[in-house]
């Protein structure tokens, strides 16, 4: 068995083991059901906020709106969005954790992205470039500061990270006050995620052929 089987079926145990993660349900108003989806595959981590309650009820992250405006941003079909094989999704928390007294979700659950995250990631070697999507999730890798100032130095940040802006419904009166948001962020965006995937779908018909050869001339 080759080292990257090996690596994908640890990282298949683990996800099993994630699922059945009960740490802080007595904190989760609908229980817990951590969601994540990743591959030993994935080139692209989208280290999202935590789920809200559609992608909590169907178990599906950014299944809502604000996946609509993200998939909008990346120019992404959701077939491919959800293909983990290219994208990774791992929320700062993994389950839905409620929401606050005046209004919009509760912050994720602090025990979640020390337990897991690292771990995680461990088995993901692949991955060539993370959306910091929202402050919760900036703040973890970056350290704390303003995610406007970030979203506009993106570059600063590459190319191993790019900061962006939480896509709720708050995010569109956000853009039409930083139009540089949509002149500048968003093509480039654009170009590094579909180039990173395009080359991965090279890799991998390089490397089908390659077994193809080998199973026609055995040594």
């Amino acid at each position: 068995m080759t080292e990257t089987s090996t690596r994908a079926l640890r990282l298949d145990a683990l996800v099993d083991e994630v699922r059945k993660c009960r740490v802080c349900e007595a904190f989760l108003p609908l229980g817990a059901r951590p969601l994540i989806h990743v591959s030993a595959k994935s080139r692209i981590l989208i280290a999202s906020q935590a789920p809200g309650t559609k992608a909590h009820l169907s178990g599906k992250s950014f299944f809502d709106p604000s996946g609509d405006r993200l998939r909008s941003w990346l120019q992404m079909l959701p077939e491919q969005f959800y293909d983990t094989r290219q994208i990774a999704i791992l929320p700062m928390g993994l389950c839905y954790p409620g929401r606050l007294p005046q209004g919009g979700d509760r912050p994720p659950r602090p025990e979640c992205a020390p337990l897991w995250r690292d771990k995680i990631l461990s088995l993901m070697p692949d991955i060539q470039l993370t959306l910091l999507v929202g402050s919760y999730s900036q703040h973890h890798v970056l350290g704390r500061g303003s995610v406007t100032d970030r979203v506009k130095n993106f570059r600063d940040y590459l190319p191993r990270y790019f900061p962006l802006p939480h896509p709720s419904w708050r995010t569109g009166i956000w853009e039409k006050r930083n139009p540089w948001f949509q002149e500048d962020v968003i093509p480039e965006l654009r170009r590094r995620t579909h180039d990173i995937l395009k080359n991965s779908e090279v890799s991998a018909s390089d490397e089908q052929l390659l077994h193809s050869r080998n199973a026609q001339n055995p040594t």
